[in-house]
């Protein structure tokens, strides 16, 4: 399986976001972006070993390439999670090290793991031992008093040492205390020019960049030295910006997105997620931020938000909520028109 990690061409990838990123989530992003990589939600290795494995782990074959984000500090039961997700055919396992939730330290793991990295490291170590696939760090720069300076680099050595193929680094230290996850993706400061210089100082270890990029023209900026950027809650909350990525990241040719085509994807798909038991609005819920900015999306919200909550709501729904958009002011890129942006609603 070919590693893209080690192609030497830009990466860009839409975060893990816990509640977020379900299947139903990236299979809308993928009809958007052929090239992004999709990562999942994280899963704890010991739900996957325990739980519910076809419920969390299943995904629709169009979502490729994508990314298993695990959860966890014990390397046994990590290659355990890993050994039964790749029977899923993921392309890449990633190591949450980064997120800094009260629920995710009382287990161990995520951004409190920045302390022990000796743990995360025989955690790679293991992973790499039994993975046909990359297997890849998302971290901080730091937590608490750490001083990211002095830890960073030190921690990315020791994770290249152990074999990760590639980190995330998102750039703002976490506070484990005092701040809500919600404070901890606004309130510590990025600091964008430490992450660039750790990718000159490692500069033949693949590392992405994450935190605060709201477009892919700010994103565009950091591939100027960084070899991937990962968008987060920018990319959920105004998906159409990912019409652009194929585009503007990877060169390929500009072809216009074919919104009704888009339509009836999505359409299609919830007709099968019902046919199996499921709820319209599972799969309504990610589509609502999808036309921010151009005229006719409150309706088109409003559409989305009630209509497919009310009993026997089907798919038509969403023919209903397209049809009140006017896509003639989305670009190729899947934003508005320069022209068009002042008059949305």
């Amino acid at each position: 399986m070919k590693n893209q990690y080690h192609s030497g061409e830009k990466i860009f990838a839409v975060a893990p976001m816990i509640d977020w990123t379900d299947r139903h989530c990236r299979f809308l992003h993928r009809q958007l972006s052929k090239r992004a990589v999709l990562f999942t939600e994280m899963v704890v290795a010991d739900a996957i070993i325990h739980g519910p494995r076809d419920r969390l782990l299943s995904h629709d074959a169009t979502e490729h390439p994508v990314t298993l984000q695990l959860g966890g500090s014990d390397p046994a039961k990590l290659v355990q999670a890993l050994k039964i997700a790749i029977d899923y055919g993921y392309d890449e396992i990633n190591l949450n090290v980064g997120c800094p939730s009260d629920r995710v330290q009382s287990g161990t793991f995520g951004a409190c793991l920045m302390k022990t990295p000796d743990v995360v490291a025989e955690c790679v170590s293991a992973m790499k031992a039994v993975s046909p696939v990359p297997v890849t760090v998302k971290c901080r720069i730091g937590v608490d008093d750490q001083v990211p300076e002095a830890v960073l680099p030190a921690f990315i050595a020791q994770m290249i040492e152990a074999g990760a193929d590639a980190l995330w680094v998102h750039a703002r230290k976490a506070w484990l205390q005092g701040l809500s996850p919600k404070e901890n993706r606004e309130v510590p400061p990025l600091d964008y020019d430490l992450v660039h210089a750790m990718k000159r100082q490692f500069p033949g270890t693949f590392m992405g960049i994450n935190g605060g990029i709201q477009t892919l023209a700010q994103g565009l900026t950091h591939l100027d030295v960084m070899d991937g950027i990962m968008l987060g809650r920018a990319a959920y909350q105004n998906a159409a910006l990912l019409a652009g990525v194929d585009r503007l990241i990877h060169g390929d040719d500009a072809t216009p997105v074919d919104w009704n085509a888009v339509r009836d994807a999505m359409m299609d798909y919830a007709a099968r997620h019902m046919a199996e038991g499921g709820k319209l609005s599972n799969v309504t819920r990610h589509m609502v931020g999808l036309f921010s900015g151009i005229g006719g999306a409150r309706r088109y919200r409003q559409i989305l938000s009630t209509q497919a909550m009310k009993p026997g709501a089907g798919p038509q729904v969403i023919a209903d909520a397209f049809a009140a958009v006017d896509l003639t002011a989305l670009d190729e890129n899947g934003l508005p028109r320069p022209d068009d942006a002042a008059g949305a609603c």
